[in-house]
This record gives structure tokens, C-alpha cells and sequence, in this order.
């Protein structure tokens, strides 16, 4: 009997194991070399010829166009990294990798893959608290938050400013943010402008919008300003009847005329009545109210991006009005500055809170566009990982020092459980060491000495892979400022451990061409 057409493909048993297991370790593989602060940078081309250079785990995975659904999985894990903790996408994508691989191993000796299902899961739930117990006892202030942020920032593209110089912006940002509610990273943006070094990226309190006035002689700059915030065009009113006007004389031409001047000119004074010094618009304004308001000495902007026009409006205290006629006092927010700044042929608008501001923007600058990307991904995670490290309130030692001390639990502990799921439990612990073997390859040291002198430093004290300059070495990473967010390993470990007994777990494979 026949239950499938001509055109599907059936892959069982153990054919369908290996072919899911050889598509995930491929994708491990992939980015296995970008892994810490040495680690090499990918060149992705897409078939239109766009270049993206990077060593960023879920943007590389994300470029690659993989079409293996088995394979797609460990994209998710990335993904699902990315977005619950901000980073760790590389060591998650790793770990999830090296799982499959003693996995195989496993199922090569005959171990039911429920069984392994069961061992990965045990040792996961070993793993969980022994990173708790990793935890720093040290409270969370701005010296461990930099130091959580240098770390994340470490061996991506920076440009010329180091990752301590940027670590102070992006704990400063976060600080000006944070809350007794925690750390509100949404309330965080960051506005990217080539045109100088990276070193001149720089804290605006307040908004960073890439528009410009709707006309030159409008001011630049206004101090102590009520904005007015419209996502509605300041034109001529269009009927939606089909209507036609019949003139027959100039004297009704410009009678006509007259009556669009008065309807255009309310509008600018009802805006300059209102008290209004800066509007800022989401669709167009005529000109002739632009000249209108530039006479009335207001700064006005048009199509302003929608997600800007809410930007402003929060960090102003503003309301978004649809109808310029219907404004009242408490629809006006209020900025301390308001300003127009030219880089090159851009003009950037900034609207600034000063001290009190709740939403903040770093301009991150950058020479080249390739360096402005890259470093836009890097202080992105860096923002992640300290909101993450703030709210979550524990830090780790980094440079796998952790992922050792958690190996060294589960192997401790796997003789507690039962049958073969021991040998899984054991197997998981192995996989751990791909994430330090993997970290002193990259940095050019012996990666199986260098396991082996890991394992003994820590039986006693903490160590892990840290760089000195161009060379690594076993060391206390703390002593270095090597440090982690508790949630990032957590995030980490669940995730990869998911995404590897998901695989193992399938036996067949349909797909229809």
C-alpha cells in the first residue's frame, strides 16, 4: 500500500539521525570559529552582491540562506538566544552542535535516543544550579556592569575605540534608563552615522532622528522647547466626494486662491498660538505653511519616520494628535534642547531631556559602513547583556571558567542517575569542554593542554581563557574583567539542550518535492 505520492522523499531510522545530526553539526561548525575575543570574522555575499563581515553568531546564521529544516533548528536556538538574553548566540549554537556530536556517539553504541533524551535533560537541570552556584558574590554596581559589557564587546569589530572606552557609554545609557521597575532597554536606541572614527561615538540624552527643517530659515536651535507631535499632513483639505469647482472668472480664481491662503495660514497660527517651538510632523507639511511657521519663528520637521514621531513623543511627554486644530496645552511636550547638527551632506535633529531624560540614544559613528554595522551589532549585545545583567542581578566568571565548573558537576553528580541515561549525562559534560577547548584554539593555544591545565586550576581555585595581548593563558578571568551575565549561561544551556533532543528525537523524515 501506498500512502505517499510520487514525489515524496521518506529518510528513517537511523539514515534520518545521521543525515539531521551532520546538518546541525555543520551549522555548529560554521560559526565554531568565531568564538571569543580572537575569534574570526565571516564575509557573507548574498546573491545581490551585498557584503556583511561579522563574527556575530545569529547574524551570521541568519545570512547563510540554510534550507535543512534539522539545521534551521539550531538557526532558532541563535534566534531564541538573541532574543530572550542579547548574546551568547555563538556559545548556544556551539554547545547545541557538540550535544549532537556525542549524541551520535551514543546512538553508535546503541543508546535509545529516549535515553538520551533523558540523560541531556538531567544533566541540564545539574547544569542550571551549578551556574547559580558560579555566582559572584558581589553586588551589581557600574565597575561590574562595564566589566560585563568589555566582556561582551571583546573581539568584535570596535574600530579604534577599545571596548572599555565604550563599555562607559552603554552603562550610562542603561543607568539613565533604569528604574526601581528595572532596566527599560527598549528605552534605549541606537542611531548609526558614518562619517568619523568609532572613538567619536558618543551619549545623546534624548532622541537622534535623521531629518532635517522643513526649511533653512527656520531656527537650528531652540532652547527650553514645546514640541507638538502631529501624524497628520498641514495641507489643504481634500473632499472625498467626486467634486468638481466651476470658475468662470478670475475674480472667483482668486477667491479660491484666498480662501486655501486663510485655511493654510490658520494652521500656522494656530500651531504659533498654541505656544509651539518645534513640530514634528509623520506626513508633509505645504510649503506655504513652512514659510508661515518660519516666520512665526517655530523649527518644523516633515515625514518624520513613525517609530521617531513616538520616540519624541514619549521622551517629551507629548501626545500624537491627528487634528492640528484640536491642539491644547497638555498635548505639547518639553525638551530642554532641540537642535539641527550637520555631519557631511546630513542633517541629524536632536531632541534632548537633558539629566532627567527617560529615553536615550547612542550615536554610534564609524568610518566605513561595514565597521558602523559591526559595531552596531556589538554594542547592541553589549546594551542587552548589561539591561539583562542589571534586572537579572548575577554575573559569572567568563573565558569557561563556568562551563568547566558546570562539566565538573554533572560528571560529580551523573553517578546518581539511574541506567544508561548516566552515560548521556556523562556524554553532555564532554560537550560542555567544546566551549573552553574551543576558546583556546581560537587564541592559539594548545587546545587539549590547555583543557587539561583548566581542570586543574579549578579544582582548586577559578581560571579560564584569557588573553594577554595577542597570546592566551590560564587565568583567574575576574582578575581580568571577564565576566558574564547568570542569564546568558542559563539562556545558553536551555536552548541548545532543546534544540539537540529535538533532533535526536526524530527518526523520520518526509518531505514532498
Amino acid at each position: 500500500m501506498f500512502i505517499l505520492g510520487d514525489d515524496a522523499q521518506r529518510t528513517r531510522g537511523r539514515d534520518a539521525q545521521t543525515s539531521n545530526i551532520a546538518a546541525g553539526k555543520a551549522v555548529a561548525d560554521a560559526v565554531r570559529t568565531t568564538l571569543g575575543p580572537r575569534g574570526m570574522d565571516k564575509m557573507l555575499v548574498d546573491s545581490t552582491g551585498t557584503v556583511v563581515i561579522t563574527n556575530d553568531g545569529v547574524t551570521i546564521l541568519e545570512e547563510m540562506d540554510i534550507e535543512h529544516p534539522a539545521a534551521q533548528m539550531l538557526v532558532e536556538v541563535a534566534q531564541t538566544q538573541e532574543d530572550e538574553v542579547g548574546d551568547g548566540t555563538t556559545t548556544a549554537s556551539v554547545l547545541a552542535g557538540q550535544l549532537l556530536a556525542t549524541a551520535e556517539d551514543l546512538l553508535a553504541d546503541d543508546v535509545h535516543p529516549t535515553t538520551i533524551v533523558e540523560g541531556y535533560a538531567a544533566a541540564r537541570d545539574i547544569g542550571h544550579a551549578a551556574i547559580d552556584d558560579c555566582r559572584l558574590d558581589e553586588d551589581v554596581d557600574d565597575d561590574l556592569l562595564r566589566r560585563v559589557a568589555a566582556t561582551s564587546m571583546t573581539g568584535k569589530g570596535t574600530g579604534d575605540a577599545n571596548a572599555e572606552a565604550l563599555a562607559d557609554l552603554v552603562v550610562e545609557a542603561v543607568r539613565q534608563v533604569a528604574d526601581d521597575d528595572g532596566a527599560h532597554r527598549d528605552d534605549v536606541r541606537v542611531h548609526t552615522q558614518p562619517g568619523a572614527s568609532s572613538g567619536a561615538t558618543e551619549l545623546v540624552r534624548g532622541i537622534v532622528t535623521d531629518t532635517e527643517p522643513v526649511r533653512e530659515d527656520m531656527p537650528r536651535d531652540v532652547a527650553d522647547a514645546s514640541v507638538l507631535a502631529l501624524d497628520t499632513s498641514l495641507d489643504t483639505r481634500e473632499t472625498n466626494a467626486d467634486v468638481e469647482y466651476d470658475i468662470t472668472s478670475v475674480e472667483q480664481l482668486n477667491a479660491a486662491l484666498d480662501a486655501e491662503e486663510r485655511e493654510l495660514k490658520r494652521y500656522a497660527e494656530t500651531v504659533r498660538d498654541a505656544g509651539v517651538d518645534v513640530l514634528v510632523s509623520q506626513k508633509s507639511i505645504d510649503d506655504r505653511v513652512a514659510a508661515f511657521l518660519a516666520e512665526a519663528g517655530v523649527l518644523a520637521f516633515e515625514s518624520v519616520k513613525q517609530t521617531d514621531v513616538s520616540a519624541i513623543a514619549a521622551a517629551t511627554g507629548a501626545t500624537v494628535v491627528g487634528d492640528v486644530t484640536d491642539v491644547e496645552s497638555d498635548d505639547l511636550g518639553y525638551a530642554e534642547s532641540v537642535r539641527v547638527e550637520r555631519y557631511g551632506e546630513d542633517d541629524l535633529a536632536f531632541v534632548e531631556g537633558g539629566a532627567d531624560a527617560r529615553t536615550v540614544t547612542l550615536l554610534v559613528r564609524g568610518s566605513t559602513a561595514h565597521v558602523l554595522d559591526e559595531l552596531e551589532r556589538a554594542i547592541g549585545d553589549a546594551l542587552d547583556v548589561v539591561a539583562v545583567a542589571l534586572d537579572d542581578g548575577g554575573v559569572v566568571p567568563g573565558a569557561g571558567c563556568a562551563e568547566i565548573a558546570v562539566a565538573d558537576r554533572i560528571r560529580d553528580e551523573a553517578a546518581r542517575i539511574d541506567g544508561r541515561a548516566q552515560l548521556a549525562a556523562e556524554a553532555f559534560a564532554d560537550a560542555l569542554d567544546v566551549l573552553p577547548r574551543t576558546l583556546a584554539e581560537n587564541t592559539g593555544m594548545d587546545p587539549i593542554d590547555a583543557l587539561v591545565d583548566l581542570r586543574a586550576e579549578n579544582e582548586t581555585g577559578r581560571a579560564g581563557v584569557v588573553t594577554d595581548g595577542e597570546r592566551g593563558e590560564i587565568a583567574d578571568p575576574i582578575a581580568h574583567g571577564v565576566i558574564d551575565p547568570a542569564a546568558v549561561k542559563h539562556e545558553a544551556l536551555a536552548a541548545a539542550t532543546d534544540a539537540a533532543t529535538m533532533i535526536v528525537r526524530i527518526d523520520d523524515v518526509i518531505a514532498a518535492e
